[in-house]
């Protein structure tokens, strides 16, 4: 037969567990970690959005900068530095003397205003042009990028 159980008064062989206050430091626990993800979530993000805008405002200003240059070589009638701002597509198309000769049939160009870089497909940078004559037209330059150098060409002008 078993002993009987020890009465009152008897010492257990182990401290109680606390219980008092257990689901508030768990939901502080959580809370804090919620607070943490979210900040370096929200971190994360804004330097994604930042890497984002960065990387299309570099991409702009280099497309204006290659039109830029494409149109003032143009404008001072150095045809040849504007054949070496054409695509390979284009150069292979055409000799160096041949867009020498045919650039400088053209009416001239006085001024151009460089616009903002379409980015879709391809990219396209507008251009509005002031001619010699007085007249004035839009144009829209597509660019392609060189895969040797990385560098944005010229690859049609429409």
């Amino acid at each position: 037969m078993a002993p009987p159980p020890p009465g009152p008064g008897v010492t257990p062989p182990f401290a109680a567990p606390p219980v008092e206050g257990r689901s508030r430091r768990l939901w502080f626990g959580l809370g804090i970690g919620a607070v943490v993800l979210t900040l370096c979530g929200g971190a994360g993000l804004a330097a994604i959005i930042g890497l984002a805008v960065t990387g299309t405002e570099a991409l702009n200003e280099q497309a204006q900068a290659v039109t830029g240059a494409y149109y003032t070589a143009l404008a001072e009638q150095e045809y040849e530095q504007a054949y070496d701002l054409l695509c390979d597509q284009l150069q292979a198309g055409q000799s160096r003397a041949e867009y020498v000769r045919t650039a400088g049939l053209g009416p001239r160009i006085d001024s151009y205003q460089v616009g903002k870089t379409v980015i879709g497909n391809e990219l396209t940078v507008p251009v509005d042009v002031v001619f010699g004559g007085g007249g004035t037209e839009r144009q829209n330059v597509t660019l392609a990028q060189d895969t040797s150098t990385g560098e944005f060409e010229v690859c049609g002008v429409s």
